[in-house]
């Protein structure tokens, strides 16, 4: 592993078993040594707490921040009040995407944007040369995750108003009598939060929660149970759901928003946001489409997997899983256009497994969205 980031909590991530496998350039517990099905099962049912620090953290500060922001990405950043964030795409000048991100606005000028493994940064970093903003990249800041259906209830024990924090809100406070911000906002389709924390502060955040938390049954869970979750709830994870993973014989790696289902991250009438123009023109020419697949298995499909009607081989996995909770085996694919639609009888036709599949909407759970949007 060449991680060129620190994680405050490499140590207690190594005790629970993880060997701290790199992304974006800092070790992240991929695994532990317990079940990623008893993690799943507590952030479905309970709550779980995940390290997701290698998310890069930037805050954009200037007179020109809202601009900047505004160009780079497909949000109208304009509608954004303090304490309000929102999910938004950033393209290049071709209408591909190349990252996504959530902003985070704290005031007039000011932002935060997190994103993955994407080039947001870069992209950020081009547009803001020779403008009055500044751009910091924060690799002291850590962000864990509280994840389930009781984060709320063992949250609201130390955080006053926390119950009355919209979904995509976000405050400033104290946790255990260090600053924080705290985030409605996560990456499993639960009611969920983020905290972010100073580096010196997560060792002490993190094991206060998990001690704490333990009689409600929070435990701690590791990189990989986002999988698990990401399938149920089309949660897409750059590159991995991508042609950067999965090329497209015979043409240049690069998808469309209207091809990824993420159309709805442009803001209505919106059309000055870099890549706007060719966004627009690729609409009605998709030549895939991600979709759900439901599998007539107890195993879990793998990425690359093959999707065939007969013969014809109509699309493929990236993401699949099995979940003991509802007894289902269910994956993200990329098909052809013609067969994105519920209902479809398919065989895949894997590396490990060979079983009848079944077209299914997304998401697979919660599909109205009331878990991660409840109120109280």
């Amino acid at each position: 592993m060449s991680s060129w980031r620190l994680s405050a909590l490499a140590d207690r991530h190594r005790a629970l078993g993880s060997d701290l496998g790199d992304w974006n350039g800092m070790g992240m517990a991929w695994t532990y040594n317990s079940d990623m099905a008893d993690s799943h099962e507590a952030i479905r049912t309970k709550a779980g707490l995940m390290d997701v620090s290698g998310l890069k953290k930037l805050h954009i500060v200037g007179p020109y921040a809202e601009a900047l922001l505004n160009h780079a990405t497909t949000r109208n950043i304009s509608k954004l009040y303090p304490g309000k964030s929102v999910y938004a795409s950033i393209l290049n000048d071709d209408g591909k995407f190349i990252d996504d991100c959530v902003i985070y606005r704290n005031g007039p000028n000011a932002f935060m944007v997190v994103h993955g493994s994407g080039k947001g940064h870069e992209i950020l970093t081009m547009g803001s040369i020779g403008r009055n903003v500044a751009i910091l990249f924060d690799d002291d800041m850590h962000d864990l995750s509280l994840q389930g259906p009781l984060a709320v209830d063992y949250l609201a024990k130390h955080v006053p108003g926390i119950r009355d924090l919209p979904y995509f809100h976000h405050m400033h406070t104290t946790l255990f009598g260090s600053p924080v911000t705290i985030s409605r906002t996560g990456y499993t389709g639960e009611r969920g939060y983020e905290i972010f924390c100073k580096a010196a502060d997560a060792g002490k955040i993190w094991d206060t929660i998990l001690e704490e938390g333990k009689p409600m049954g929070i435990i701690p869970c590791a990189f990989t149970a986002l999988d698990w979750l990401r399938v149920e709830s089309y949660l897409l994870f750059y590159p991995y759901d991508n042609s950067d993973m999965y090329p497209m014989e015979g043409q240049p790696i690069g998808d469309t928003l209207w091809e990824l289902g993420l159309d709805f991250t442009v803001s209505p009438g919106k059309t000055d946001f870099r890549g706007a123009t060719e966004h627009y023109r690729a609409k009605g020419k998709e030549r895939f489409k991600i979709f759900g697949i439901e599998l007539d298995s107890k195993e879990a499909a793998l990425g690359g997997d093959a999707l065939y009607d007969g013969d014809k081989k109509v699309g493929f996995v990236t993401c699949g899983m099995y979940s003991r909770l509802v007894d289902r085996s269910m994956a993200i694919a990329r098909l052809d256009p013609e067969y994105a639609v519920a209902g479809r009888k398919l065989t895949l036709k894997g590396a490990q497994l060979t079983c009848a599949a079944t077209t299914h909407t997304l998401p697979f759970d919660d599909p109205d969205k009331t878990k991660r949007t409840a109120k109280g």
